[in-house]
């Protein structure tokens, strides 16, 4: 069994979501007509601090929604129970948008395939982008982050673990299973 290594604790999140909010604000010259879509479950926190970052840089709300994915997966086989859907929440009009889908972390890629998928259902946006917490590579999909709070190389067999106040009462960032010192 490997060793569990510390990433980022909660100013180090702070810190890579104020980047990342820098970095949307300066690649699309603002925020004007910008949605923030968190994936469930913690990129839905996480979409929520970046809006809050962004109205403190620029001064301007920009609206947040939720996607559950759950029925867009890949992964879903005939043989399991029935899945548990929450439900997607934007009360914002999508088209012709900037949509911004953001995540805790991006490892295959399928993930961001299926919130794509359940994105489209909704509406077109104008266009969309990805932002991530932790991208942790292995891309099964070419798919890629727009913006990202920390690149970690791992081993398929390690487990990124994100902890977010709202979720899990406290805000860190693990990887476990880890046989090397990150």
């Amino acid at each position: 069994m490997g060793k569990e290594v510390f990433l980022l604790d909660d100013q180090g999140i702070k810190r890579a979501l104020t980047r990342i909010a820098h970095e949307i604000i300066e690649k699309n010259k603002g925020a004007k007509d910008i949605i923030l879509v968190g994936i469930r479950t913690r990129g839905v926190p996480l979409a929520k601090r970046l809006a809050q970052r962004i109205d403190q840089i620029e001064g301007e709300i920009v609206p947040v929604g939720m996607l559950d994915i759950t029925l867009y997966r890949d992964d879903l086989t005939k043989d399991e129970n029935d899945p548990i859907v929450h439900g997607s929440s934007i009360d914002s009009e999508i088209n012709d948008k900037i949509v911004i889908l953001v995540d805790d972390v991006l490892y295959t890629g399928r993930t961001a395939r299926a919130a794509l998928d359940a994105l489209v259902d909704l509406g077109r946006p104008k266009m969309v982008q990805l932002a991530v917490l932790i991208d942790r590579g292995h891309r099964e999909l070419p798919i890629r982050a727009d913006y990202v709070g920390k690149n970690v190389p791992t081993s398929k067999e390690e487990i990124v673990r994100v902890s977010l106040m709202e979720i899990d009462k406290k805000d860190s960032v693990m990887l476990e299973g880890s046989k090397n010192v990150v």
